[in-house]
């Protein structure tokens, strides 16, 4: 209440701070007082807030990439290899992405450090030179469904060296 009565008080100067526009790409994640704004994410388009109740996050829905840092791999052989990766991954749920971890990008990444391993300790030399699509396809599943709570879905992995 004491929130819309000082927008209507300042009404020109409090357009600029209760309209919001996000991108056709985006969503906004609109919290009041703390408590998720029920209707779901914002967007695209304009959408009103009030200022000082409520906290909005913008989520980008768009195919994001990374490179998977080089991960030294103890194979099934006992054999030492050094290998990369790029994961390519997308936002599906905004909702559950900012409500149920951290850091959904940062997260992705550290698990597709770990899955690296994780798959490729498993196969030997001669595998891992030979079934690099196997070995991404295997990668792509189990990281899609490690990440299906956090609202991201895994669109593709490519194993490099």
């Amino acid at each position: 209440l004491v929130s819309y009565l000082l927008v209507l008080l300042t009404f020109p100067f409090s357009l600029f701070f209760c309209f919001k526009v996000v991108n056709e790409f985006e969503r906004a994640v609109i919290f009041r007082l703390g408590r998720l704004v029920e209707g779901g994410p914002k967007g695209p388009g304009m959408f009103f807030i009030l200022p000082c109740i409520d906290k909005y996050v913008k989520i980008d829905l768009r195919t994001l990439s990374f490179d998977v840092p080089p991960q030294e791999v103890l194979s099934k052989d006992s054999v030492t290899v050094t290998v990369d990766a790029v994961v390519y991954y997308r936002i599906h749920d905004p909702i559950i992405a900012v409500n149920n971890v951290a850091n959904v990008h940062h997260s992705t990444k550290l698990l597709s450090q770990t899955t690296l391993r994780n798959v490729l300790g498993l196969k030997s030399l001669a595998d891992m030179l030979t079934d690099r699509d196997g070995i991404s396809g295997s990668m792509a599943a189990s990281l899609d469904h490690a990440t299906d709570a956090w609202g991201v879905k895994v669109e593709r992995v490519e194993v490099k060296d």
